[in-house]
């Protein structure tokens, strides 16, 4: 059975007062996260992967030694990546329930230290990719980017926080100033109850 774009768990212009246009999530979710679908679904057509779950796609076609991954992993990880991306953030500020500070104090010293380091992670990020805050198999967390498409579960992570880097994630609403879009994105767009569900 073929993959299919996700609705948003949300309007397009729910997150708009929070920093991420309806113009941005039409172009993102409506046309690029779209493309990954169509994409992904023509290229594991009639291969071993079609019938596969996108997690077992993922792991299945990641080559750590590549200098560029191959299709079918790029746009399977990418329609995966943003599946978890729109469920990740939401209208209006959540609370950090009390499991998920407790545990960013444990390993991060603070919840504001984790903020620097998650967004540090991201504006330093060359070219495009994701930050994420991953449970490593340790039960320890960690802040990491990827490059591209790249994301937690190739290393055997889970992932509970990830923020696209991309410039289609943010050059509507804040042109050139990924640092901006980052730290708007941590006070304004996380659903925090959704990434402690993912402890």
């Amino acid at each position: 059975m073929a993959f299919e774009l996700p609705d948003l768990p949300y309007a397009h212009d729910a997150l708009a007062e929070f920093g991420m246009s309806a113009e941005t999530m039409e172009f993102h979710h409506d046309l690029h996260h779209n493309a990954y679908v169509t994409n992904g679904n023509k290229l594991i057509s009639g291969t071993e992967w079609e019938g596969k779950t996108l997690e077992e796609i993922i792991v299945g076609t990641y080559d750590d030694k590549a200098v560029a991954q191959n299709g079918i992993f790029n746009n399977i990880s990418q329609l995966w990546n943003h599946n978890q991306f729109w469920e990740m953030m939401g209208p209006g500020k959540t609370a950090m329930p009390g499991d998920l500070e407790k545990a960013i104090v444990e390993n991060f010293g603070s919840v504001d230290d984790f903020k620097s380091q998650f967004a540090a992670a991201g504006a330093g990020q060359f070219g495009s990719g994701w930050a994420w805050l991953v449970k490593n198999a340790d039960g320890s967390l960690a802040v990491t980017k990827t490059e591209n498409g790249v994301n937690p579960l190739c290393f055997g992570q889970t992932a509970l926080l990830g923020c696209d880097v991309w410039e289609h994630s943010y050059y509507i609403d804040f042109r050139n100033k990924r640092p901006a879009y980052l730290d708007n994105f941590l006070e304004n767009l996380v659903n925090w109850e959704n990434v402690a569900s993912r402890l």
